[in-house]
């Protein structure tokens, strides 16, 4: 293709989508609204914390205990499934207490209690929770009682280098910012079919091929250059930046597949609307699996976004390189051109 011809088209859609009013609000302040969220949260973590516990019902007085003050227990069916919703941060704390719990305090014989806690765990709040079962258990016995506090943690031990919840949340802005530009592309397309502008102009020398290079370059570019100045100002670059640049841009590419394929279906700007939020739930899905961890499960992998999200959560608070993110690159690399491909081959029908 042309060089010049690719400039003209490019420098056609850039004014195009900016004398969209509603598009160019949504994209600048988009921008600012996400950066401004992300410097108004708190670096901090303040987390408030359920007790997940596996007694048996000789303690229940020392369970009676905990709840009149005020600790919230979260009963659970084994050890096992107390250690599991520990380990995958269903639950902060779980403590098993053993089956001769209730003897051991009758007949004043030494006894272990099983602390165990999640990665995100303060670690000054650890050494609070020994000193609490003393005390409790000197309030049921009366007297002070011999037992072990034995704590673990179940995952990689992060003590003193917890996530703030506004470095969680830049994988889901980064999403927003990702997803609007789709529906930004595929309003233009869907205008430009309707206005039958791109009928006019292959009646040009300008080939579908093209035509397509010229959307596609465009609608990448709109993406990666702002979902790159997101990350620029919140400073999601600092680390492995090559490695977060290629991550973005293969999600620019995924996108912009999207986009093409909800030109595809559209007829005006309240469908490619309808179709857009419908995309924007679904992409933002795995987004839960950062900030709430332990409430998704497998099923999850099948949404092309999960693999952008989690690279962008485990480079920024993770420290990955290129050998850990190789499989998650590699996963949405072939995501980014299927759907590429799906979505100029369905668009392509449409010129027919």
């Amino acid at each position: 293709m042309n060089r010049h011809i690719l400039t003209a088209l490019l420098r056609k859609d850039l004014v195009l989508y900016f004398s969209n009013s509603f598009f160019t609000v949504i994209t600048i302040l988009g921008l600012v609204f996400y950066a401004a969220v992300y410097f108004l949260m708190p670096t901090d973590l303040n987390e408030t914390i359920e007790m997940a516990i596996f007694a048996p019902e000789g303690a229940l007085p020392i369970l009676a205990e905990m709840e009149d003050e005020g600790v919230i227990l979260v009963r659970m069916a084994s050890a096992e499934a107390l250690r599991t919703a520990v380990a995958s941060g269903e639950q902060d704390v779980g403590v098993v207490i053993p089956a001769d719990f209730a003897r051991s305090v009758a007949l004043g014989q030494s006894e272990t209690i099983n602390l165990y806690f999640s990665t995100n765990f303060p670690d000054e709040f650890k050494e609070l929770y020994g000193i609490m079962f003393r005390e409790i258990a000197f309030a049921v016995s009366g007297q002070p009682l011999n037992i072990e506090i034995s704590q673990q943690i179940l995952g990689v031990d992060r003590a003193g280098s917890q996530i703030p919840y506004r470095d969680r949340m830049l994988p889901l802005f980064a999403i927003f910012i990702l997803v609007m530009e789709m529906m930004g592309l595929a309003s233009l397309i869907t205008n430009e079919i309707s206005s039958g502008t791109l009928q006019a102009l292959l009646i040009t020398p300008l080939r579908v091929e093209g035509l397509f290079v010229a959307k596609g370059t465009f609608g990448v570019g709109l993406a990666f250059v702002q979902v790159v100045a997101l990350m620029a100002i919140t400073g999601g670059l600092n680390q492995q930046p090559l490695l977060m640049l290629l991550a973005l841009l293969l999600g620019s590419l995924l996108v912009t597949g999207l986009g093409f394929l909800i030109a595809s279906v559209a007829s005006d700007l309240l469908s490619v609307m309808g179709w857009g939020i419908m995309g924007m739930l679904a992409l933002s899905l795995p987004a839960f699996s950062v900030l709430l961890p332990g409430v998704t499960t497998g099923w999850i992998k099948v949404i092309p976004s999960y693999y952008l999200i989690n690279l962008v959560n485990q480079i920024i608070n993770y420290g990955w390189g290129w050998a850990e993110a190789a499989p998650d690159l590699l996963a949405l690399l072939l995501f980014a051109l299927f759907f590429l491909g799906l979505g100029v081959l369905v668009l392509r029908r449409r010129f027919r």
